[in-house]
C-alpha cells in the first residue's frame, strides 16, 4: 500500500515551489502512464498561476491550504483550504491568491 502524508508533501512541495523560478512544483501520488485515475499534489507560491489550459478529462480539484482562485468561461470561483470542486470539461486556469498546494485528481477515458 503506498501511503503520503499529504501535510508533509505539501510542505516539501512550497519549499520546491519558493526555490524554483516557476513558483510551482509538483509530484505525482497516484497514477501515471497507462493509468486511468491519476492524483498529482502541486505546490504554488501566492500570486504564481497555471495559464489557461486545456481540461485533461474528468477532474476535481482539492485545496489542501491556501487559497486559490479557478477561472472557466470567465468566471472566477475562489476556493480556500478544504474546499472541493469538479473542474469543467473546458478552458481554465488557476491563480494562487496565497501560499497554497492543491490535489488535482484526474480520471482519463482510456488508459
Amino acid at each position: 500500500m503506498d501511503h503520503s502524508d499529504l501535510t508533509d508533501v505539501g510542505t516539501e512541495l512550497l519549499e520546491e515551489a519558493r526555490a524554483g523560478s516557476a513558483q510551482r512544483a509538483a509530484r505525482t501520488l497516484c497514477g501515471g502512464s497507462g493509468h486511468v485515475l491519476r492524483q498529482t499534489a502541486i505546490g504554488i507560491v501566492g500570486g504564481a498561476s497555471l495559464s489557461e489550459h486545456e481540461s485533461p478529462g474528468e477532474a476535481t480539484l482539492q485545496v489542501l491550504a491556501g487559497r486559490v482562485r479557478l477561472t472557466w468561461s470567465g468566471e472566477p470561483v475562489d476556493l480556500a483550504a478544504g474546499s472541493h470542486v469538479v473542474i469543467p470539461p473546458e478552458r481554465h486556469a488557476l491563480l494562487a491568491l496565497d501560499d497554497s498546494v492543491v490535489l488535482l485528481t484526474t480520471a482519463m477515458s482510456e488508459a
